[in-house]
This record gives structure tokens, C-alpha cells and sequence, in this order.
């Protein structure tokens, strides 16, 4: 038998640590500090970008919210049938033969005996006065008689627009002080201008031809407008709509479910990748010489500018219609083709219809990136010729040399008179406006029809 005396002493058992499991020891509570700073951090990064964001919107509202109000001078004009229709027939093509100037003498008939009606009292002689209207008074009255013959000989109540400097002494832009060194306009000209605003006749009011008239020359800021701009971006976005969509779904679908893994298909990716790396510009070179020198299509045409946008569009689209298709799981092919489908069948019939929302998603946000270009529409000549009317339908929309929204800001803001920044800033409200939309709309289709697997 074993002595039990002579066994070895059981081994000592160990002491449990003093303290609460749920105590934390010093690299545990370095480990959350770390954490809690890298979340700090976080929070301020994302605080600052929405500062920013919040001082810059301040800032284009603030400066653009008064292209869409203009300045009006409302005048009773008698459209004397001596001055316009000499010869008493009422035929339009000798209506049409009185110039612009031909309309100075009723306007500035209309302002003095608005004066005396008032009983304003100024020591301007009628010539000053009318100084205060736009450069634009009379050929808006010309086209008033022409698109309305019949009003010839009646006396008719006409809102004509002030000029840029009355126009922003309006609006807090020009002031008593600035107007020291500026031969336009004069301090009696604004005490004229303060007495015309206390009778009621010249007064602000939403200025709708900003969003859908024609651009204006450098003297008559007051009378520019971004429609036929935004005409030729619409022009554009349907090119570029009409030729990136199906070649660049088409593109992606073949890469992505029927060529081979090779090293020409490896090749063909990475320079997909690397053309939507590329500088917009270059693209702009690149319609210039081929669509523009080789071709010989028209300068400054919308179907230039999309030709040029789709082939910097196309990366994009094709990047995320293969990341779409990409997300479609494996077994909804497997099913399609143990079913008996053909590989073309089950990619169309199954894999397609799963894989739309992306690509829509992926084309919007490709159109809204074309649409705020400028780069490359400098180089085809959308800056340089800057349309004053609407296209004359469809074919010529497309092929009539026009502007876009992006090359009409940038005309506006390198003009000199001030006013033309207030309208650069308005456009920018315009076309952010136009973003904004197109993204959200991208957003709800993704929401709307993507399916979680």
C-alpha cells in the first residue's frame, strides 16, 4: 500500500485576480480611446464636408436667386398707325419693314407723359430718362406689334425692361457710391429711377424669359436668358441617351457573360477602366479631330457635343452595367440553363431584367455627369457661337450650331458687366437643379426595383 504521507503536496491553486470581470485594464481602455478618437475624428470630417456644402449652396443662392427677378417699367404705349402701319392695310410684311428705331419715338412719348400723369419732378431731359430702359426696349415692342397687328392704333399698357445698373440698384447690387466712376448711370437717373418705384410703375417681378429665353449681347445682361442653352444640352442628353445606353449595355453584357477569358479581353477591360480615368478635354480633342476635321459635321452642333459626351460616357455606363450583372447571383443562371434555356435566353430572359435598376441607376448618374461638362464642349465650339433663338425643329436641334447650359455659364461669367455674373450664378441654380433631379431619380429607381438576394 501507498503511504499516503509520503505523496508529493498538491500543487498550489491559483489565486484568482482581484477585481471585476467587467473591469477594464489599461490596454483594453487605450483600445476604446483609440476607437472613440477615430470615431471623432470621423463625425468632424463629415461635419466640415456638410459645412462646406451648406456655405457653398448659401453662397450660389445668395448670388444667383436674383437672375430670377428682373425689374420692370410698365408704360401706357400708343401705337400710332402713322409710325407703324404708313400705309394703312394692315399687311404684315410692311409692319415688319419698321425697324427698332422706328419704336423710340412711342416709347419715349410714353415715358414723358407718364411723367407728367405722375407729376414727377426730375430735371433729366427725355433722352436721360429713357437711358434708364434696356438696350432691348424697342425690339421687344417691335416683336409685341409684329406677333399682334391688330393692336396697331390702340393705346396698350407694355412692361419694358430697366437696364443691368437700375436693374441692380434694385436689387442692393449697385449703390449710390459705386455708381462714382460709372458713366452709365447717374445719381439723378436713380432719383428718377426712386420716384418712378414710389408712384408703382417700376417695380421687380419673376423674370421667367431668364429660364426660357435667348442668350443677349455683352450690352444687355438684363435680357439674357439659358432656354436655348438648355435646348441644346436636352438636344445633347438625347444623343448621348440614344447611342451610350445600347452600346455600352451591349458592350457589358458581352465581357461579362459571353467572351473568353483571354488577354485580349484583359486588354480590352483595363482600357475601359483607364478611358474613365481619362480628362474630359481629351475627349474634346478627340472630337475635334474626328468628328469635326475628318468628318466635317457642323461646328458647334448638338450632335457634335453628344458624340463627344457619349464617348466619355461610355466608360462609366459599361462599369456599372458589368458590376450589375456582377451582383446577379450565379444561381439564377444555373437555374435558367438546367431548365433547358439557352445561354443568350437565360441572359436576356433572366439575368437582364435583375440586373436593370443598376443599370439604370449607372446611366442616369453617366447623363448627369455628361450634362454639367464643359471641357470638352470648348473644343468643338459651343463657347464660341452662343445661339439667340430656339432651334427650327427637330433636325435642325440637332444640327444648328447651339450652346449648352455648362458654355453659357462660362460665356457669362468672362463678360465684364456684373450683371452677367448674377446670370452665371442663376444657371448654375438651374443646372444644379437638373443634377440634383437626375440623381434622385436614380435613387428611387435603384430603391424602387432592386431585389436583395
Amino acid at each position: 500500500m501507498t503511504d499516503i504521507s509520503q505523496m508529493p503536496d498538491a500543487a498550489p491553486t491559483a489565486k484568482p485576480k482581484s477585481g471585476s470581470l467587467f473591469e477594464k485594464d489599461a490596454r483594453t481602455k487605450r483600445r476604446n480611446a483609440a476607437e472613440s478618437r477615430f470615431k471623432m475624428y470621423g463625425i468632424a470630417a463629415i461635419g466640415i464636408g456638410l459645412l462646406m456644402l451648406v456655405v457653398l449652396v448659401t453662397n450660389i443662392v445668395t448670388a444667383g436667386t436674383g437672375a430670377f427677378q428682373q425689374t420692370y417699367l410698365e408704360l401706357n404705349v400708343e401705337l400710332k398707325a402713322d409710325k407703324l402701319d404708313k400705309k394703312g392695310n394692315g399687311n404684315i410684311e410692311d409692319i415688319k419693314k419698321v425697324s427698332t428705331f422706328g419704336y423710340a419715338p412711342l416709347i419715349a412719348s410714353a415715358l414723358e407723359n407718364e411723367v407728367v400723369q405722375l407729376g414727377i419732378q426730375t430735371d433729366l431731359k427725355p433722352k436721360e430718362m429713357g437711358k434708364i430702359l434696356s438696350k432691348a426696349a424697342q425690339a421687344e415692342l417691335r416683336n409685341y406689334v409684329i406677333a399682334n397687328p391688330d393692336e396697331i392704333g390702340k393705346a396698350v399698357s407694355f412692361r419694358f425692361l430697366t437696364n443691368s445698373r437700375v436693374d441692380g440698384y434694385m436689387k442692393g447690387r449697385v449703390t449710390r457710391e459705386s455708381i462714382a466712376n460709372d458713366k452709365s448711370v447717374s445719381v439723378e437717373q436713380l432719383d428718377f429711377v426712386d420716384q418712378l418705384r414710389d408712384a408703382g410703375v417700376l417695380y421687380k417681378a419673376f423674370n421667367l424669359d431668364f429660364i426660357f429665353g435667348s442668350d443677349a449681347s455683352d450690352q444687355r445682361p438684363e435680357a439674357a436668358g439659358i432656354g436655348v442653352s438648355m435646348l441644346g444640352s436636352l438636344f445633347m442628353m438625347f444623343v448621348v441617351l440614344a447611342l451610350a445606353l445600347p452600346i455600352g449595355v451591349a458592350a457589358s453584357i458581352y465581357l461579362e457573360e459571353f467572351a473568353p477569358q483571354n488577354r485580349l479581353t484583359d486588354i480590352i477591360e483595363v482600357n475601359i477602366s483607364n478611358l474613365a480615368a481619362v480628362p474630359s478635354i481629351v475627349f474634346g480633342i478627340l472630337g475635334l479631330a474626328v468628328f469635326i476635321n475628318y468628318m466635317h459635321l457642323p461646328t458647334s452642333a448638338p450632335l457634335v457635343g453628344g458624340l463627344v459626351l457619349t464617348l466619355m460616357t461610355l466608360p462609366t455606363i459599361i462599369i456599372s452595367t458589368r458590376a450589375s450583372l456582377k451582383a446577379v447571383p450565379p444561381s439564377i443562371r444555373d437555374a435558367a440553363l438546367g431548365v433547358g434555356a439557352s445561354k443568350m435566353q437565360a441572359v436576356f430572359h433572366h439575368v437582364l431584367p435583375l440586373a436593370a435598376p443598376g443599370i439604370l441607376t449607372g446611366t442616369i448618374i453617366g447623363l448627369a455627369q455628361a450634362l454639367g461638362e464643359t471641357a470638352p464642349l470648348l473644343l468643338i465650339g459651343m463657347v464660341g457661337f452662343i445661339a439667340s433663338n430656339p432651334p427650327d425643329g427637330i433636325v435642325a436641334g440637332f444640327l444648328s450650331p447651339n450652346s449648352a447650359m455648362p458654355a453659357q455659364i462660362y460665356e457669362w461669367s468672362k463678360r465684364a458687366d456684373p450683371a452677367f455674373y448674377e446670370r452665371a450664378w442663376g444657371g448654375i441654380i438651374i443646372l444644379l437643379i437638373f443634377l440634383v433631379t437626375m440623381n434622385t431619380i436614380a435613387v428611387l429607381l435603384r430603391r424602387r426595383f432592386e431585389r436583395r438576394w
